[in-house]
């Protein structure tokens, strides 16, 4: 790492998300706005902002129930009426509780709830 680069020198590499529905899921993850990296049977690998991957692995039963992610977006309101526009049914914006941002929930087709909250990076180089 240089030392001109003001940037963090770790980040998340992967999350992880298990999915009994794989096809609808990673369609899913494509819709709101993910980039396939691996399509996979058995596993779908997606990339986000930063280099973070997703990597959705099939199971036969999932228990749905919240995401052990959450997601953040450049502009919240903006996201929140395109998913809206593509059937997504998002939750209505609701204020963050003991922080100064803005979220929503969409599911996922295999019955997890996604939050997506506001942007709040320092505004440092990430």
């Amino acid at each position: 790492m240089s030392e001109n680069d003001l940037r963090p020198s770790v980040w998340v590499g992967h999350i992880v998300l298990e999915s009994d529905r794989l096809d609808e899921t990673a369609k899913f993850m494509q819709t709101i706005g993910m980039r396939t990296i691996f399509p996979g049977p058995g596993v779908a690998v997606f990339e986000l902002r930063g280099g973070t991957h997703l990597v959705v692995i099939a199971k036969d039963k999932v228990a749905a129930g919240d995401a052990p992610f959450d997601l953040m977006v450049e502009d919240l309101h903006a996201t929140h009426r395109q998913f809206t526009a593509l059937g997504l049914e998002p939750t209505p914006i609701e204020a963050a509780a003991n922080m100064p941002h803005e979220f929503f929930r969409v599911r996922e087709p295999a019955g997890h709830a996604i939050t997506f909250y506001s942007n709040h990076v320092s505004g440092q180089p990430v």
